[in-house]
């Protein structure tokens, strides 16, 4: 592996990092209705005998503003799509009519605002540790190419501050998911 390759390496596991944590925060609810909320919930179906995310088995879609109505495209998921809402944490009850699921989303009062707020800030940190892990893979692999004298030690620390550069620009990046996440919880 050369010192181009490793750091197109180290970028890709950071930029997962952030796309965990943009994947994470979506499924956080802010008072309003979205699709995102419930489109990544794993359904367990047992005439499948698999599980599947939501998004997979039914149309998902908001007909008002604090309502998500979901219809199943095989109408015998119906139960199993309403018990994978029930067990998740969004804390909504599932109202099954006929053929399809409706999520009425309540307004959040401000402790429960806060509560949210703590979760993505906690969904923030682990994006954050997943980032330093690649930073840490990435200079023993810095350290590793050194060793195998294909970089100097020049080449070793220019790499290893290009890494952290690509650190500091992706724990940023999810400190700034975070503050449009907390105001998006936050607005009234």
């Amino acid at each position: 592996m050369d010192a181009e390759t490793l750091l197109l390496e180290v970028e890709e596991a950071m930029v997962k990092s952030v796309d965990f944590a943009k994947q994470e925060f979506s499924g956080v609810r802010t008072g309003k209705a979205s699709p995102a909320l419930v489109e990544n919930i794993d359904v367990h179906v047992a005439s499948y005998g698999s599980s599947m995310k939501l998004k997979g088995l039914a149309v998902i879609s908001t007909p008002e503003p604090r309502l998500i109505l979901i219809q199943p495209f095989d109408p015998s998921t119906v139960n199993d799509i309403g018990r994978a809402i029930n067990e998740s944490k969004l804390n909504i009850t599932p109202m099954i009519e006929g053929r399809s699921i409706r999520l009425p989303i309540p307004a959040l009062t401000e402790e429960r605002r806060k509560e949210l707020v703590k979760l993505v800030k906690s969904q923030a940190e682990d994006a954050r540790v997943r980032v330093r892990g690649a930073r840490k893979n990435g200079m023993d692999a810095a350290k590793k190419l050194k060793a195998d004298n294909i970089v100097t030690e020049d080449g070793q620390r220019d790499l290893e501050a290009q890494i952290q550069k690509l650190t500091d620009k992706y724990v940023k990046e999810i400190d700034e998911l975070v503050v449009v996440k907390e105001k998006d919880i936050m607005t009234i």
